[in-house]
């Protein structure tokens, strides 16, 4: 397998499949392919269905087999990025709609954090998508992409919506905003995300979620 990134900010990943090579993606992501790859939708038992369908993604999962040697691509739902993460035995967890496609030897499940608040407070934080393997995930980003590597015990505070995947050793809790005034008239909210290293975590600059409430001011709204 190879791959690239092309399309500026508008992408997709143009993926090269030697014959016999399987690539997994959810129902509906393929943009465009050569006529030597077949597709196979999966659903992994009942199990996993139900997996997908509370961290956000499709019942079941497409597998696209390279029956002889040949391209595949799949292109963002959003202008933003499209990231390649390397798994090498370890795990990841992603936000819910991150996910675009994956190669090789990689387990997809939901991952949930351990504290309680960030199920309540944390938006995308509770329920998370967990990849675990040997092989490579493709995730959507809106907006560009922030990496940071956190050390043991190092917090980044977030505002929701802006985490689109960390490592698993990394922690994600919420931490309530401090002061009426800051409350009241910040306009953050009551909660931010908090993240505690040690771990990677990519963040993005312009969430989805954020950008719609924008254009919202701006339609026309019957009296």
């Amino acid at each position: 397998m190879d791959y690239k990134i092309v399309g500026g900010n508008l992408p997709a990943v143009v993926i090269s499949l030697g014959a016999g090579e399987t690539i997994q993606c959810e129902a509906g992501a393929m943009s465009w392919m050569d006529s030597g790859i077949q597709m196979q939708t999966k659903t992994g038992g009942i199990g996993k269905m139900f997996g997908r369908m509370v961290s956000g993604e499709s019942l079941a999962l497409n597998h696209y087999t390279a029956q002889q040697a040949g391209e595949i691509a799949f292109a963002s739902s959003f202008p933003g990025s499209i990231v390649a993460v390397q798994l090498n035995g370890n795990s990841i967890m992603c936000q819910k709609g991150a996910f675009l496609a994956m190669f090789g030897d990689v387990e997809m499940s939901i991952g949930f954090q351990k504290k309680i608040g960030g199920g309540f407070f944390g938006g995308e934080g509770f329920i998370m998508q967990k990849f675990t393997g040997t092989g490579t995930v493709f995730l959507e980003v809106d907006g560009s992409a922030v990496d940071y590597e956190l050390a043991p015990g190092e917090v980044k505070i977030i505002d929701t919506g802006y985490v689109v995947m960390m490592d698993s050793t990394v922690t994600l809790d919420v931490q309530m905003v401090k002061g009426v005034a800051n409350v009241l008239l910040g306009g953050e909210g009551l909660f931010n995300t908090t993240l505690t290293g040690p771990g990677h975590i990519t963040l993005q600059t312009m969430p989805v979620s954020k950008t719609a409430s924008v254009l919202y001011q701006y339609m026309p709204h019957k009296n």
